[in-house]
């Protein structure tokens, strides 16, 4: 029986062998190169788990299998590898969907392993027994289902391969009792695509287009991040002379640094970068399908340039004009695509190299302006905002001001760190202070929108970079969800800075309350205990946070005990409740009452 070496060092076995079915899973694992997998043990796969260790595979067990699936994405995200999770049949694995979802819309190479219910049991309603695969069918790019146990190796192969090819979830649904048995197989090489910058026709045709702009503007996506092209995508800006903005909650796909770097667009995104958008005479959209929550109007500005000519470049045809009407479409790697134009334009004169210095100088005020604006913002102005800000001044303890806390942990945000955000108000108003330097370091819950994300995400982030500081960020709502997963942190020594902003409130829905009902608040209030008490009940360091000097030295001082004494901390600050925006104001109507009994509820 001979034997090939993994690009990790490890070894599999090669060619056809005799083999159990757990013994051709686990080594297909090895394969592609899997050392972790976030999950809860279970008897559905107890037989492959009891040689994971013996192959170089650790099984993280977590406290909810919703955490193990956002650790896989998380994982998958900071490291482009993938993120795996496992769960009992039945009940653990419908614990997952919601984080699968979120690993969808991030477009990340999650593999789920989903052992089901006995062959032999299936359809006579036994214990924990469930149809599984419907449960995954809108949140996979590809489902796998083992109908013989000598399919084994092939089919999870080709999860894995598709997770990449596909960028993003893949399934391998397997009957428990396929565990077993005596097989002969062979254990699929990974196979990866190699992929194209798009045709040549097309990226001519963006050529002429970019040769002909007086203000070309970069949108750089979050395939910028996925193709490693960063270095490209600067390239081709520095030949035009453009201005590049971030799409939404990919504030790490442009070093923050570049003269050239404007922020995000969308919900509580950069004005800089809004206002200059708004005067391009073409975009190029690179690595990104234009999604519609991060095209909206904000900041009072519909910015998105109408008669723009727009050049889209994704990996997937499908999102080729989707969204936003385009002139060029290419169906490729952002990066080989951003260096393929470069190529094209080098060498020729642009229209928009005689506005080079003019446009420098409009986007550094630009920048400079917002800049001004966010450090003078120090706290919401609305009405609503005003009031509780006066009433926070009578209540006992202080209360903090969000935008002023946001400022200060930006500014000790400490090199090459990753943070993750949940959902929520406070976080949403986060978009316009977080900045990065490099690719891989900011993971957010993107269009699926789901609350208790940022902690497991974050732990997951971690645990495939261990060198890089980890911190996430989350409101009083959406930290209960999720904060026993400091538990994971603490018992295996994955430690990571969770910064709770305890204001007291589910605070973006609150917000339509406020501005569509009359301020009628039901179900919005949270009376809460000490979050930094909790965390040190569960092992953990605990700080609690009330005055703004504070606020910077507290994250440093709790980064330095994460990278160098292996502590995870929660950093609980205590905020007023004030709101900022809501997500959007074209999701709900002023309401209309017609029984007697309602008319006052206007």
């Amino acid at each position: 029986m001979g034997e090939r070496k993994t690009a990790d060092g490890r070894t599999v076995v090669a060619g056809p062998s005799t083999m159990t079915p757990s013994e051709a899973f686990v080594e297909t694992l090895v394969a592609n190169g899997v050392t972790d997998i976030f999950g809860i043990m279970g008897s559905a796969f107890m037989d492959a788990m009891d040689i994971f260790a013996p192959a170089g595979i650790r099984l993280i067990p977590v406290v909810h299998e919703q955490g193990a699936a956002h650790m896989a994405d998380g994982y998958a995200r900071a490291s482009g590898r993938h993120g795996v999770v496992i769960g009992q049949n039945g009940p653990g694995i419908s614990n997952c969907v919601t984080a699968v979802a979120a690993a969808y819309w991030a477009h990340s190479p999650v593999v789920i392993v989903t052992p089901e219910a006995g062959t032999m049991g299936m359809g006579l309603g036994g214990f924990q027994e469930a149809n599984q695969l419907p449960m995954f069918q809108e949140f996979t790019k590809y489902q796998a289902h083992v109908n013989n146990p000598k399919r084994m190796a092939e089919l999870t192969g080709r999860a894995f391969d598709r997770a990449m090819s596909e960028i993003g979830p893949t399934q391998v649904n397997i009957p428990r009792d396929f565990f077993y048995g005596e097989i002969e197989a062979e254990i699929p090489v990974p196979q990866r695509l190699d992929r194209g910058a798009g045709g040549a026709a097309s990226l001519d045709a963006a050529a002429d287009l970019l040769s002909r702009a007086e203000f070309p503007v970069i949108v750089a996506g979050g395939g910028v991040v996925m193709a490693e092209g960063v270095a490209e995508c600067v390239a081709l800006a520095e030949r035009l002379g453009a201005p590049v903005v971030n799409s939404y909650l990919h504030n790490d796909s442009f070093p923050a640094s570049h003269p050239l770097w404007c922020g995000p667009l969308g919900y509580q995104g950069s004005k800089a970068a809004m206002t200059l958008i708004s005067q391009a005479d073409v975009v190029v959209a690179l690595g990104s399908r234009l999604g519609p929550f991060g095209t909206l109007p904000q900041h009072g500005m519909d910015y998105w340039p109408k008669d723009a000519k727009i050049i889209q470049i994704d990996a997937d045809h499908r999102m080729l004009g989707l969204v936003k009407k385009i002139d060029v479409g290419i169906c490729g790697d952002a990066r080989l695509a951003a260096e393929a134009l470069t190529d094209r334009l080098a060498g020729r004169t642009l229209s928009c190299d005689a506005t080079r210095a003019d446009r420098a100088r409009r986007t550094a005020a630009a920048k400079e302006a917002w800049e001004t604006e966010l450090s003078e913002w120090t706290h919401e102005r609305d009405d609503y905002s005003l009031d509780v800000i006066a009433e926070a001044e009578q209540e006992q303890g202080n209360w903090l001001h969000p935008r002023q806390v946001l400022r200060e942990l930006e500014k000790a945000m400490p090199a090459h760190v990753m943070v993750s955000t949940d959902i929520g108000n406070i976080n949403s108003v986060a978009n316009s202070y977080l900045r990065f330097e490099e690719p891989r370091s900011f993971l957010a819950p993107m269009s699926f929108g789901n609350c208790g994300y940022a902690l497991p995400t974050i732990i997951g982030a971690k645990t495939a970079a261990p060198h890089r500081p980890a911190i996430s960020y989350a409101g009083d709502g959406a930290w209960a969800m999720s904060m026993g997963e400091i538990l994971t942190a603490v018992r295996h020594d994955i430690p990571v800075t969770a910064v709770v902003f305890h204001n007291r409130q589910w605070g973006a829905e609150k917000k339509n309350q406020v501005d569509f009902y009359n301020r009628r608040f039901v179900a919005g209030e949270l009376d809460n205990p000490s979050f930094a008490g909790i965390g040190r009940s569960m092992g953990a360091d605990g700080i609690v946070v009330e005055k703004l000097d504070e606020v910077g030295p507290a994250l440093s001082a709790a980064v330095d005990a994460q990278m160098k004494q292996g502590r995870t901390t929660v950093l609980e600050i205590m905020c007023t409740r004030e709101l900022g925006d809501p997500f959007r104001r074209d999701a709900l109507s002023k309401p209309v009452r017609f029984l007697d009994k309602y008319r006052d509820y206007v």
